[in-house]
């Protein structure tokens, strides 16, 4: 499509700043979810749903896929899309979403160090700047007005370290070992490993019995609905394509821009900002800069 080019930087901008709206809103999605469903069912329909959505693209595409990369597709399904649906689910339960999100923005660092140390990727001195500078912007952002740790329990940021480790592992097998395979088709193939085994599980638990009787389920159902479709199937696309266009690093920096959003949602609810903030997001933005500038 030549109107929608990820080769040119002003739609890399854009597929950046489309991602980070749509998962800086993921977490109040996931929070609507939770008032009714226990965090595994959560994670089980949020899968389950996407699963369902990508099937004719699963079916379309299946037979395409070289024996070669199906070990790659089911790590990157594995743990790009199914263990971080459940711990970032478990993480909600009992970790204020402010330190959820600094410990979100880990992303491209371990995405830097995995792939220099395992991926054997190539040192490139800026993009470590880039990303600490990112890193710097974000921690300031978010602790602008303060962090109350007394509201959350720290044990449970084991969880969303675990999942920006997944994250890292996933990107990096992308960037390496999928580089011919377009995103639809890693997407889409990917979700082979993990739909049927949580699709199966969400079964075996209380699902459709908190369905039938809670009356607010409905409501619950929708909210995880526009997670699935919005917050995985068409961002995680987006998101492979980003990879496969610029670079893993550049592509995950997306976790920095994640607290402006759920700032920006602030100040439509009334919320102020202050100079912190707007100083956090300048460093952000410059630290992205220099992410993508020396690709």
């Amino acid at each position: 499509m030549d109107f929608f080019d990820l080769n040119k930087k002003s739609w890399q901008w854009i597929s950046l700043l489309f991602l980070a709206f749509i998962w800086g809103s993921s977490f109040i999605l996931m929070k609507k979810g939770l008032e009714v469903y226990s965090y595994t069912e959560v994670a089980a329909l949020r899968m389950s749903i996407s699963f369902f959505c990508l099937t004719p693209f699963i079916v379309k595409y299946f037979k395409t896929i070289e024996r070669k990369y199906w070990k790659y597709l089911a790590i990157v399904g594995i743990f790009g899309s199914g263990i971080p649906a459940f711990l970032f689910t478990k993480a909600q339960t009992g970790l204020s979403s402010s330190l959820a999100g600094m410990l979100n923005s880990l992303v491209p660092l371990f995405t830097l160090l995995l792939g220099v140390i395992i991926f054997k990727t190539k040192f490139k001195a800026n993009r470590f700047i880039g990303a600490f500078v990112g890193l710097i912007g974000a921690v300031g952002l978010i602790t602008s007005n303060g962090i109350d740790l007394n509201n959350s329990n720290l044990s449970y940021t084991f969880y969303v370290v675990a999942a920006t480790i997944c994250y890292s592992i996933s990107v990096n097998i992308i960037n390496t070992y999928l580089k011919e395979i377009s995103a639809l088709k890693i997407t889409a193939i990917s979700f082979i490993f993990i739909g049927p085994p949580v699709l199966i599980y969400l079964f075996s638990t209380n699902f459709v019995t908190t369905t039938v009787n809670n009356e607010a389920a409905a409501i619950a159902l929708f909210y995880i609905a526009i997670l699935s479709i919005f917050g995985t199937v068409v961002s995680v696309i987006l998101f492979n394509m980003l990879i496969k266009k610029t670079s893993g690093v550049f592509a995950t920096s997306v976790t920095y821009l994640i607290p402006i959003i759920a700032i920006s949602w602030g100040v439509l609810d009334g919320e102020s900002v202050n100079y912190i903030q707007i100083i956090s997001i300048i460093i952000i933005l410059i630290g992205i800069y220099f992410i993508n500038k020396f690709k």
